[in-house]
């Protein structure tokens, strides 16, 4: 009878954890349905801007368009001019700086270093006209560029080198009369090219985004979900959830993962626990830069040759610059592990005239902030992109050279190939002190790699940072990580913890064994 009984009680155990198992990833399975079926809903168009008789007629400058659209849309210039995508800079508080402006008027990067002095170049990715040195063009509305992000016949290009303006010979009536919401080629042409050419930045973002397959990206697949852009990144009155940590400081206005799958999206709990320490993405996007190469390192000191007495360039067997004249050598990697940092949310950044106290070690530009023990960080996968860039000695501060101007004999470096006049000049622009000698310090910046998503099973393996040997976490040594790391007092712990229950079960069993006999003798 009790054999009987204990086989009941395990049955209906078992049957519990089959239930509770078939409930969770019925569950599971419902979010991931609700999510497809909110996302595959088409938007429809509530205004044919066709029908509009300001619309109907030829324009002859980009400017006439936005006149027409401020026309009827009568408060979208001042939300955008409100924006970040139209103002360079914002109020940001920095730990240990305080409330401070922060943007592309004073924060360094190790690419292109600067826009102070390059605005004609930089202006190609600006969502507004009349981009100059003294940015004139910012307090005047008809300079916002509407078609840039709401063309719809994928034809508008902004023109090289021009402030921001676009091609001339661009039909803008046909665009005006077809804009819509943003589609991927509409934040793309600026984003995927970021740093002077495709997949330069981020590693995450490229001309495959455009209409990548799922393979490439779980969410934005075209034979898959097919997200774009503004599905995660949602706008209200012209803002955009999301910022990047190479001009943010500050954790807020973030457009994460849980926004959409929640903070438990797993049916096993273990994963979910995870959740608390480590980002969707350290374990979902294990590979990144999927389709073209991305750069990781940029040595500007290299600059300046010339071949003939003209500049030159070399490439890979991919057709990656290995060598510019202007920028000087570089390296590309396809199919990269990201590496892997702490991060709070915010960030501590090098601006224009900061001292540099340490040349002994790599410069970081922006720095990531977080820890083991602050309770805000999470494990995050991040690109490093590594530079060497002009630097003062003297002054002990790097140096924002000018790098564009229309011709030769202005300074430019681009054009004229002398790091001391070129340094002297881009000084000057942003006020700065220059001592007239050029050397070149290490920096790195850090890119937090966040699309590029791969599938459930093609997902980081828990081996993969559970094991001494090439733990993807292995330069996080702040905590213990089980089977990463090794500690006597743990690992012989357990090992007794084992013995003593062992033990415990043969002397349990053999006076089990002794108490039947016993009773067996007495009958």
């Amino acid at each position: 009878m009790r054999k009987i009984v204990i086989i009941i009680i395990l049955l209906i155990i078992s049957v519990i954890g089959i239930i509770t198992f078939l409930k969770s990833r019925h569950i599971e399975e419902d979010k991931l349905t609700e999510l497809k079926y909110d996302y595959s809903k088409k938007k429809k168009l509530s205004v044919d801007h066709s029908k509009f008789d300001v619309l109907n007629k030829n324009f002859a400058s980009p400017e006439e368009v936005t006149e027409a659209c401020i026309g009827c849309h009568n408060q979208s210039h001042i939300e955008v001019m409100q924006s970040n995508h139209w103002n360079w800079e914002r109020q940001e508080y920095i730990e240990g700086r305080g409330i401070v402006s922060i943007g592309k008027k004073n924060a360094v990067n190790n690419f292109c270093i600067g826009v102070k002095g390059n605005e004609k170049s930089c202006g190609k990715c600006h969502i507004g006209y009349a981009v100059n040195e003294k940015l004139t063009g910012y307090t005047d509305e008809k300079n916002i560029d509407c078609m840039v992000c709401h063309d719809n016949t994928e034809t508008y290009m902004k023109d090289n080198e021009q402030s921001g303006l676009p091609d001339m010979d661009i039909d803008f009536g046909n665009i005006a009369r077809k804009v819509g919401s943003p589609k991927r080629s509409n934040c793309g042409v600026c984003h995927f090219f970021g740093g002077g050419g495709n997949n330069v930045k981020h590693g995450d973002l490229e001309e495959a985004m455009f209409e990548p397959t799922k393979d490439i990206d779980i969410h934005m697949g075209t034979d898959g979900s097919n997200l774009v852009c503004t599905d995660c990144h949602k706008t209200e009155n012209h803002v955009m959830l999301g910022k990047i940590y190479s001009l943010s400081s500050m954790n807020r206005n973030r457009s994460t993962c849980e926004q959409c799958h929640t903070e438990t999206p797993h049916k096993d709990e273990i994963l979910n626990e995870h959740n608390l320490k480590v980002a969707c993405q350290t374990c979902h996007i294990p590979i990144y830069a999927k389709v073209n190469s991305t750069k990781t390192e940029w040595d500007w000191s290299t600059a300046g040759k010339l071949r003939n007495g003209e500049p030159y360039k070399e490439e890979d067997s991919l057709g990656n610059h290995t060598y510019l004249s202007i920028k000087g050598s570089f390296k590309w990697e396809r199919n990269l592990k990201p590496e892997y940092v702490w991060f709070n949310g915010t960030a501590e950044h090098y601006l224009l005239g900061d001292i540099v106290m340490d040349t002994t070690t790599s410069l970081i530009l922006n720095k990531l902030k977080g820890s083991y023990d602050n309770r805000e960080s999470k494990i995050i996968p991040v690109k490093i992109h590594r530079a060497i860039q002009p630097f003062d000695p003297v002054n002990m501060i790097l140096i924002q050279p000018k790098l564009f101007a229309d011709s030769k004999g202005e300074g430019a470096f681009w054009k004229d190939f002398d790091w001391k006049r070129s340094s002297e000049v881009g000084m000057k622009d942003v006020n700065l002190p220059f001592s007239g000698k050029v050397s070149f310090i290490k920096t790195e910046m850090y890119w937090p790699v966040n699309h590029m998503v791969s599938s459930k099973e093609e997902s980081v393996k828990c081996i993969e940072c559970h094991t001494r040997n090439d733990s993807r976490l292995a330069s996080l040594k702040d905590f213990y990580m089980p089977a990463r790391d090794y500690s006597k007092l743990v690992d012989n712990g357990g090992v007794g913890i084992i013995i003593i229950s062992v033990i415990g079960v043969i002397i349990h069993g053999t006076l089990r064994i002794k108490a039947s006999k016993n009773k067996k003798t007495k009958k």
